[in-house]
């Protein structure tokens, strides 16, 4: 019986999982990634509020 066939078969087979753990793994680090950079960004905007909100303060003082 010949069963050569099987290799040719088992390659795409053995692709898929491999592919899906290799895609899972990237979305992992990649989404780690984008939610420190988001944190980050979010600080950044908080302090220039917190700026902002004294000038417009102080500005209302020097106007009354």
């Amino acid at each position: 019986m010949d069963l050569s066939w099987l290799a040719y078969l088992l390659c795409p087979l053995m692709m898929l999982p491999m592919m899906f753990m290799m895609l899972k793994g990237h979305h992992s680090n990649s989404n780690h990634s984008k939610q420190h950079h988001l944190s980050d960004e979010l600080n950044t905007l908080k302090e220039q509020n917190n700026h902002l909100q004294k000038e417009i303060h102080q500005l209302k003082n020097k106007v009354e």
